[in-house]
């Protein structure tokens, strides 16, 4: 364990992270925060609807029952200042926008110190939510940006995942600002295995519309209507039943069912291991509200593990990718596009492999957790001091 100087003023704090929607551990508060935190010589605990109790990687967790309606999951979040307060935390760090209540409940009634992460664009998230009627959408929208802003306000920090949602944030309030980028965590992505590569496309993140799946699909249809035979590996979440059972069917239409794998949500220390088995990275996101402002941690990831990659062209990941370097940006709507880019990929094996080999070495050399964390621990330092 890499611990700190014994004169770090930061040693032996307790950081406590809470989060009431994720059910599982939340890649970013555990393995990007929490674990690598202790690593530096801090005290860690994550509170969330996990059903874990105990300690895992020297991270203590403490369970929280989920709701799974927004309104209730407000009303529960109250009930979890009890339990924050017998964790006697120098630190509370929340993560989700639900829990902005019990944050400033904390803070002004009982003066602890409290961050809230807005670790994704919560207001444009609204605004993508087809299933509500859209002046409810757009409601909503409003309602999370005036809650965040209390927050900005109020508390004592704001962490972002990216720079153009701290941008809505940057100067309200006089509580400290921090980008935090969801880099790799290395202990996660070690040197890439030298294993069979069982699958020649891989995609891992959401499955639907906006994801960018049924652009992906057209283009593996027209890779195979050009004689090209391949395997797929798509690992990740559809958004409801209704999507699920949209794609599956636009999956057989294609006649694409037998060479695609379909795996829902895996641990997010398996990543790595399940991304190496392929040959290209895929992320063909959509101009949405939310990907318009989110940076595409898959794409980072895919690099980690020595792939090259083939991204939408979007405003998030432009600064961080060198086209034709590291993979190829295309237009997000062309799925012609896009099999023009799978297939040089495929037909330029060795090229390929050079510019996976680049990607690692970018994120070796600057894109990865390291600083990240650094960043976060003087964070921390600078609230625990005012």
């Amino acid at each position: 364990m890499a611990l700190g100087s014994l004169d770090d003023p930061m040693q032996g704090k307790r950081i406590c992270h809470l989060s009431s929607v994720r059910t599982g551990l939340d890649p970013r508060a555990f393995h990007l925060q929490c674990t690598p935190l202790v690593a530096q010589g801090l005290q860690a605990q994550f509170v969330g609807p996990h059903g874990l109790t105990g300690w895992m990687n020297d991270v203590e967790l403490v369970p929280f029952p989920r709701r799974a309606n927004r309104f209730l999951r407000i009303l529960l979040a109250v009930s979890i200042i009890p339990r924050a307060l017998r964790l006697k935390a120098d630190v509370y760090h929340f993560h989700d926008p639900e829990l902005i209540p019990a944050g400033l409940l904390l803070k002004r009634l009982f003066g602890k110190k409290v961050v809230y992460d807005a670790e994704e664009d919560f207001p444009s998230m609204m605004r993508d939510k087809k299933y509500l009627p859209r002046p409810v959408r757009w409601a909503m929208e409003k309602l999370v940006t005036k809650i965040e802003d209390i927050a900005a306000h109020w508390l004592d920090g704001i962490v972002t995942a990216d720079t153009a949602t701290m941008r809505r944030m940057a100067k309200v309030g006089v509580s400290r600002k921090l980008v935090f980028f969801n880099l790799p965590n290395l202990a996660l992505f070690p040197e890439p295995p030298s294993v069979p590569k069982n699958f020649d496309l891989i995609y891992r993140g959401g499955l639907s519309h906006r994801a960018g799946t049924l652009v992906l699909l057209q283009a593996i249809r027209q890779l195979f209507n050009e004689g090209r035979s391949m395997n797929i590996l798509l690992i990740g979440y559809f958004d409801n039943s209704a999507v699920e059972k949209a794609l599956r069917e636009q999956i057989r239409s294609l006649h694409l069912d037998r060479f695609i794998t379909l795996l829902g949500h895996i641990p997010h220390d398996k990543m790595a291991a399940a991304i190496s088995e392929a040959r290209i990275g895929i992320c063909p996101l959509q101009p949405t509200a939310k990907f318009l402002r989110n940076i595409p941690v898959k794409v980072w990831e895919y690099w980690a593990c020595g792939l090259p990659v083939v991204a939408s062209d979007l405003a998030p990941i432009r600064p961080f990718f060198r086209d034709g370097e590291y993979g190829f940006l295309v237009k997000p709507d062309d799925p012609v596009k896009f099999a023009q880019a799978i297939g040089w990929l495929m037909d330029h094996p060795e090229e390929a492999a050079e510019m996976g080999r680049r990607g690692r070495r970018v994120v070796l050399e600057h894109y990865n957790n390291v600083a990240e964390v650094q960043k976060l621990q003087n964070f921390y330092q600078r609230i625990l001091e005012t």
